[in-house]
This record gives structure tokens, sequence and C-alpha cells, in this order.
């Protein structure tokens, strides 16, 4: 049997679990059964602890589809507060290794428990490899950008480890997120695909967002996305420098965005339940 943990940050959930509990590597069929929410635990991802060199703790990514995601701003915050309710974590602050850069994560303890994370995300950059009338160089901030289906939108390229698309809008339409999300993502000026927000500023520091996830799809909320939306909200002088609300349908997260582009991600994280894999689900991996 294999032991996990299932968290969630407003509403985008999880799996943990630890590489030394699996006898073979997770191959993307078993990351697609185990998110699976009829045929699995159910999840937006898996969150899998591994050994490192580099930082206190190591976590690799993986988004529902099996693919393998570079960062994850709810996904870290759900690992540092699994990584200390667990008793892996000693102290409340500590480094973790993700496939998109060394993060500092440091929990806020309540009775034992973590119920707040707040994670260093790295400098947002605004680069976009194949953008057209843009070239690999420049910063992709407010730029044209025609999809398959005819519809012209303007976007701002935003890495944070993770690659990031923010669109403004005047009005957050579900539909049209959904709809567009996926065109978005598969776009060509996005050959390893991309993360979708679409962003309405509601103040100077506020922004609501709708997200489309890459390899999940339409999510509840995202860390990284909060991080590139309130990026690209400031860089597109939309936004002053500083805190700034990001409000999702899952609730809100703070971004804290400095003049030098580094990002402070903050906000409540909860575990739902721990539990195993049985033997014969294992095996049907």
């Amino acid at each position: 049997m294999i032991p996990f943990a299932k968290g969630h940050g407003l509403g985008n959930d999880y799996v943990v679990m630890a590489q030394a509990d699996l006898k073979t590597p997770l191959s993307p069929k078993a990351i697609q059964r185990i998110c699976d929410r009829n045929w699995g635990v159910g999840g937006d991802g898996i969150l899998l602890m591994v050994p490192t060199g580099r930082a206190d703790f190591g976590v690799r990514i993986f988004n529902p589809d099996g693919s393998e995601a570079e960062k994850s701003g709810n996904g870290l915050r759900i690992f540092a507060k699994y990584l200390w309710d667990h008793g892996h974590a000693k102290t409340p602050t500590f480094t973790v290794d993700t496939k998109g850069g060394v993060v500092e994560c440091q929990c806020r303890v309540r009775d034992g428990r973590v119920d707040f994370v707040s994670v260093e995300m790295g400098r947002a950059t605004f680069r976009a490899p194949d953008i057209p009338m843009n070239g690999p160089d420049r910063d992709v901030v407010g730029v044209p950008l025609q999809l398959g289906d005819g519809t012209a939108l303007t976007v701002t390229a935003v890495s944070v480890g993770n690659p990031h698309c923010v669109t403004f809008v005047e009005r957050l339409d579900e539909a049209a997120a959904r709809r567009l999300g996926p065109l978005l993502e598969h776009h060509p000026a996005f050959p390893n695909r991309t993360n979708v927000q679409f962003a309405r500023v509601v103040g100077r520091d506020a922004v609501d967002i709708l997200i489309w996830e890459r390899g999940a799809g339409f999510t509840l909320a995202s860390g990284s996305s909060s991080c590139g939306a309130a990026a690209a909200a400031v860089r597109n002088g939309r936004c002053d420098p500083g805190r700034v609300r990001v409000r999702m349908p899952g609730g809100e997260l703070v971004v804290e965005v400095r003049p030098d582009w580094s990002l402070l991600l903050e906000g409540p994280v909860e575990e739902v339940y721990t539990g195993t894999l049985t033997a014969e689900f294992a095996a049907s991996l």
C-alpha cells in the first residue's frame, strides 16, 4: 500500500506522495489514474517528494494529464504544509527544489499545524520563444496574438519558473475562458504549452482572474497563475508595485511584486485527508 495526503489551496487540490514509497516510477498513465476524480483519488495534480542535493527538500509536480510542471504556487504551499505537519521539516522556514528552481517556503504554524504559507516564487520575466512580430529576445508585453478560431487577443507572456499567458478583459466569462484557454495553451507561440489567465483589473491593488492551467484545464485557483497575473498587471501599468490581491473562483491570494520583479506568494492552505492506495489499486497502475 502507498500512503498519500490530499490538500488544497483555495480548491486547487493535489495528492502528495513520497518517491521512497513507490516500487516503480510514476508513469503518465498512473498519474492520470490517480488524479481521476471517478476512478482514482482525484486532484489537479500530484506532488512527489524526491531526494535533492540543492535544497532542504525536493518535489516533482505532475499535471493530471501525466505531464510534468516546472513549478506550482499552490502545490508548493500544499507541499510545505505536508512537510511540516508530517514531521519532515523541523523548522517552519525551508527551501524546496523544483524543476523551475529553488524556492523558500515560510509556514505559519497554529496549534502544531500549518494554516498559511508564503513562498518566494523567484523573479518574473516577460519572454516567450516564438511570439510573431516580437522575436525571442524582446519582452512579450501587450502584443497581438491571433488564435486558430480567428479570435484576436492582446497578451503578455510571463515566466515565474513556469510559463503563463495573461490577457486583460473587460468582463470575466467562464464559457469564454473554457473555449479560448485550450487555444492559447496549445498556440504555436508557446511550443511547451502555457498556463492562461483571463484578468480583469478592479483596482490599483486588485485583479480578478479565471484560469486555464496547462495540463489540467479550468481550475478554481492557482498560485503561479496569481503571480503571473499580478506581475503582468504591474508590468502593463494597470496595478501598482507592491501587494496585489488576486481573486479567483476559489478565493484570494496576495502577491507582492517587488521592483526587481521578485514575487512573494501568500495564502491559506488546508489538508483534507490522508490515506493509502490499496495494493489492488497500486497493482492496476
